[in-house]
C-alpha cells in the first residue's frame, strides 16, 4: 500500500513559483504585538495587510487615472 502524501512530500518547488501562486492569489497578513512590563501593556501594534499582484482585472489603487 503506498502513502498518497508521499509524493508531495518529496515535490520540490521554486521561490519563485512559490511567490507567483501566492501572488496571484493574494495573501493576508494579519497579527497583534504587545510589549508589556510587569503586566502593563506599553505599546500595541496591529497589523492587517493583503498583498497580492496588481493586473488589468485589479488595478492599482495608487495610480491616478488620465482625464
Amino acid at each position: 500500500m503506498t502513502d498518497p502524501g508521499a509524493g508531495l512530500a518529496r515535490r520540490e518547488i521554486a521561490l519563485v513559483d512559490l511567490l507567483d501562486r501566492l501572488l496571484a492569489g493574494g495573501v493576508v497578513i494579519a497579527g497583534d504585538l504587545t510589549l508589556r512590563i510587569a503586566d502593563v501593556d506599553l505599546v500595541r501594534v496591529d497589523l492587517n495587510a493583503l498583498i497580492s499582484s496588481v493586473g488589468a482585472d485589479v488595478p492599482s489603487p495608487f495610480e491616478e487615472e488620465s482625464p
